[in-house]
């Protein structure tokens, strides 16, 4: 990895296709202002999507992002928790590595 904590494929993405990267950011920014949730609840809720997933890169971004958004290290590590019962054991406990990974390295 390099940038910060940018996979260097996704780089590499952005290099290969601006305009498809740029489109990507438009729609994110969209998506994000689409309704009434704050910042941190929305990484937040990213991120129990992200464990549903098994994104691991999504998973470590959206820990990331919530932390940014003053989501408590409690609250991210309850989001893989929550994971159990809707997402399966295996998705919820790589999702709470991912998170500790993320939240030991600060």
């Amino acid at each position: 990895m390099t940038d910060g904590h940018l996979p260097d494929v996704y780089l590499g993405f952005r290099d290969q296709y601006p305009e498809v990267a740029s489109a990507l950011d438009a729609l994110g920014a969209t998506v994000d202002g689409a309704g009434p949730l704050d910042e941190r609840v929305a990484r937040l809720v990213k991120l129990g999507l992200a464990v549903g997933a098994s994104a691991e890169g999504a998973v470590k971004s959206n820990a990331r992002k919530a932390l940014a958004a003053g989501a408590r290290p409690e609250e991210i590590r309850q989001v893989g928790i929550l994971a159990i019962t809707t997402c399966g054991f295996p998705a919820a406990i790589a999702g709470l590595g991912w998170i500790d990974e993320v939240l030991e390295a600060g």
